[in-house]
């Protein structure tokens, strides 16, 4: 299985946007990366700059929003729309887009269910709760 590291990850995203920006062609998974930073203008001169920012850290108990964790949520989001997996969060995601009236946030509002679920595994040392997640994305649609 592919495993980037964060310096290869993150020079994913610079070179999509960099592609963007000359008018190349771009492959399948950057066009769906270039989706999300599109969403996201005030990245956009974050990702021109990939001397400057390529290996800093992002700190969120200095109050810093990791603007390449943002991004890569919204990719693993986008896969996991494609194949509804875990199975229904499609139907969740059409509920939640309807609640909020905006398909920007309610991906903002997968992404922060995505967060807390990956949050709590890592913290306990255990796999991603499926039905936490799902949970989740639950209450968020019925608001």
């Amino acid at each position: 299985m592919f495993a980037p590291t964060r310096n290869q990850a993150r020079q994913f995203f610079f070179d999509t946007w960099a592609r963007y920006r000359r008018g190349e062609a771009l492959e399948p998974l950057q066009r769906t990366v270039l989706d999300a930073i599109l969403l996201h203008p005030e990245y956009h001169a974050l990702l021109d700059r990939p001397d400057d920012l390529r290996e800093r850290d992002y700190l969120p108990e200095a109050g810093d929003l990791n603007p390449f964790l943002h991004l890569s949520l919204h990719l693993a989001v986008s896969e996991q729309l494609s194949i509804d997996q875990p199975r229904g969060i499609r139907a969740l995601f059409t509920r939640l887009r309807a609640t909020l009236g905006d398909e920007h946030d309610a991906l903002h509002a997968v992404l922060e269910c995505l967060g807390e679920t990956l949050w709590q595994a890592q913290r306990l040392g255990q796999a991603a709760d499926e039905t936490a997640y799902l949970e989740c994305l639950r209450r968020r649609a019925e608001w």
